[in-house]
Order: C-alpha cells, then structure tokens, then sequence
C-alpha cells in the first residue's frame, strides 16, 4: 500500500464553450465545455475540483482571475472582480478536448442561475485544479458518503475503484428522479437517500446511514461530502468510532446553507 501522494498543477485561467447541455434530473446540469483552452488540462483524483468563473448577469464573458506565482491574486483597485465558485470535474475527454461539469440548481448563488438559464455557446472560464491529492486505491474498504452536489465525486470515486475494492457508499438525493446510474468494477454497495420534500442541507439521513456501517475489517478510507453543517456530526462520529489515521478520514463541506458566496470546501473545520 502506498502513502498519499499531492500532485501540483499550474493554474491556467481558461475561457472555454458551452458545447452540450443535459438535464440530468429535476435539479442538476451537465454542461459539457469545450476549447483549445483545454490543451494541457491535468487532473487525477476523485475529488478534483475547479473554479468556475461566471460572467456577471447580462455580460457575454466572464472577469477572469489573475495568477501570479503564488497563485490567485486580487485584482487591482476599482478593477472588477471575478464570481467564480468550486466544482468537482466529472468527467474529462483530452481527446475530445471536453470537460463536463455537473451543477445543481437550488438557491439563488451565481452557479444556481447560470446552470438554470446555460445553452450551448455561452463562455465561462475555467481555473484549476491547483492539484490531486492521490488517495490509494489498495485499500480494503471505502466508506462514501455525498448529497447531490458531491454527487459528481462520488461518481469517479466508484469509477476509479479497481476490480476486488470494497465500497459502501450513500448518496442523499431530492427523490429517485435524481438517481443517476453509475457503473463500478469495484464491490459496490450504493444506497440512495431521499429527502422527499425536505429541504436540502436538513435533515440527518446521511449521518444515520454512516452510523448504521459497522467498520469492515482490514485498512480503509472515509470519504464524506456535502453541506457543511450536516457533516459536522458525521465528522466527530466517524473521527471517534473508526480508529482510522487522519489522512484516511476526508469529510468535506461543499455548501453551506445560507451562505451564497462559499466558494472553497471546509474540510478540517473543528467543532
């Protein structure tokens, strides 16, 4: 088994098309992006995110971000600034030169409307990832854990896990018309949680699902993603009652009820 390993990427600022639009259900979006930007795209891990640079309502282009060497940098006084928010990539074509984006449609943040009203043609820019954090995929078992937003990075988890991997996973969905098929060579269990007509970010499904797992035997890695003040008992639980190192333990606040202008995911917030 080998350690976690962090690959860097340069940050690129890309303007990238809109080539295809698909409703993948009631409240999510699979943009497909397309352009001679995407020469040179890395990515390599599940998780894997960007930032997607919206344009403001009614402009054609969007403000994109200035890179210096230390990464993104503020822009200059009265200059205006750019509205970018985090996405996990789902599936990325070098080939084809395509990236496809999965976005869901709640709230009113910048992400929500534009998904709501994309068609093919528009520009968005696209930054990043800065990196992977490559987890091993040797493990014994995997516990998985998203709601609709980190429905994407569930997805290539169970894509990534090799033939004879173990995995447990649960995705918490509005209802079964958000069911999306995802097709394992792993050992896969995947159970679908639906809120019917709660509201997203409510509720403890996810939370009683993970406490219902009795921990497999051997060495394994949690990963758990979604609205950031839902995963914080699922933190404390799994940290205390699991007896795994740190470093296998990745609960991942994508959202946060309330707040429109998170744009980073919480991962180590201590309660």
């Amino acid at each position: 088994m080998s350690d976690d390993t962090y690959v860097e990427y340069p940050l690129k600022p890309r303007l990238l098309t809109v080539s295809r639009v698909a409703r993948l259900g009631p409240v999510t979006v699979r943009v497909t992006l397309t352009g001679p930007d995407l020469e040179g795209f890395q990515q390599g891990a599940p998780a894997d995110h960007v930032k997607l640079c919206f344009p403001e309502p009614g402009a054609e282009l969007p403000v994109m971000p200035l890179v210096g060497p230390d990464g993104l940098e503020p822009p200059p006084p009265g200059a205006p600034r750019p509205i970018f928010r985090d996405y996990t990539i789902r599936y990325h074509r070098p080939e084809a030169q395509e990236l496809d984006i999965d976005l869901v449609i709640h709230g009113h943040g910048p992400g929500s409307h534009w998904a709501a009203n994309v068609e093919p043609g528009k520009r968005i820019g696209v930054i990043g990832p800065r990196g992977s954090i490559l987890v091993p995929l040797d493990l014994d078992w995997y516990l998985l854990g998203a709601d609709e937003t980190a429905l994407p990075a569930l997805g290539r988890w169970l894509e990534a896990l090799p033939a004879g991997a173990r995995a447990i996973a649960f995705a918490e969905v509005p209802d079964a018309r958000e069911e999306q098929r995802i097709d394992s060579a792993a050992d896969v269990t995947l159970t679908w949680l639906h809120r019917d007509g709660a509201a997203p970010g409510t509720g403890d499904l996810l939370e009683k699902a993970i406490r219902g797992v009795e921990r497999p035997p051997g060495e394994g890695f949690v990963w758990v993603a979604g609205e950031a003040g839902a995963l914080k008992p699922i933190r404390r639980y799994v940290r205390q009652e699991f007896g795994l190192p740190p470093e296998r333990i990745d609960v991942d606040g994508y959202w946060k009820r309330g707040v429109v202008n998170m744009d980073h995911h919480e991962e180590d917030d201590e309660d």
